[in-house]
């Protein structure tokens, strides 16, 4: 695809366009999905496709961004924020982390990082789509457990921001470097669960 065009369309087959390619990248990844078979699964003509998302990139952060949502959305869905922290700490932090850690959500970043200087909207749409939101709601949340009197938070922004940097530690970093190639659930449990400890430690009551 055409890397100097980075003009992202919108049509009658966009949304079909996009959900095909979802399921072709969350199975083969960024460099191992092709533009015809995310056509072919998208049911459209690579002419189509090429006439929304000129660029593979574009095309994966759309993609990232409509599944970052969706993550986000599902996480606040499920979770019972009136649960005592402790509960929802531990559910926000496990679903954040196996996100994160996930093939996809590594693509993600690097692309993201990779891309910023040529096209900086990619990297502002991913974090509004996600981090923005997921950061919002878990003020909101830090807020309504202060009220409850189970926390106390003078900063909400930078409480989220605090909690969601402990459970990246570790495990995160060492994906990213390639230093290890995947992480398991016990690795998950163990960040999480000292995340959690640490986070209580300094705002629990």
């Amino acid at each position: 695809m055409n890397d100097a065009t980075p003009i992202v369309r919108k049509g009658r087959k966009f949304d079909q366009v996009l959900e095909g390619a979802r399921l072709v990248f969350m199975a083969d990844g960024f460099e191992g999905a092709s533009v015809d078979d995310i056509a072919k699964a998208a049911q459209v003509s690579k002419a189509t496709l090429y006439s929304y998302f000129p660029d593979k990139r574009l095309l994966f952060m759309e993609v990232a961004n409509m599944e970052c949502a969706r993550q986000s959305q599902t996480a606040i869905d499920n979770i019972d924020m009136s649960a005592p922290p402790r509960d929802v700490l531990c559910q926000v932090g496990k679903h954040f982390l196996r996100f994160i850690t996930s093939q996809f959500g590594q693509q993600v970043f690097r692309i993201c990082v990779a891309e910023s200087d040529r096209f900086p909207e990619i990297g502002r749409a991913f974090y509004k789509s996600g981090p923005e939101r997921m950061r919002a709601e878990m003020g909101d949340y830090f807020q309504a457990a202060v009220d409850r009197g189970e926390l106390r938070v003078d900063d909400l922004t930078l409480a989220a921001d605090q909690f969601g940097e402990l459970c990246k530690a570790d495990l995160w970093p060492r994906l990213i470097f390639g230093v290890i190639d995947s992480v398991s659930e016990a690795d998950i449990d163990r960040v999480v669960d000292s995340a959690v400890e640490t986070f209580l430690a300094r705002y629990g009551v």
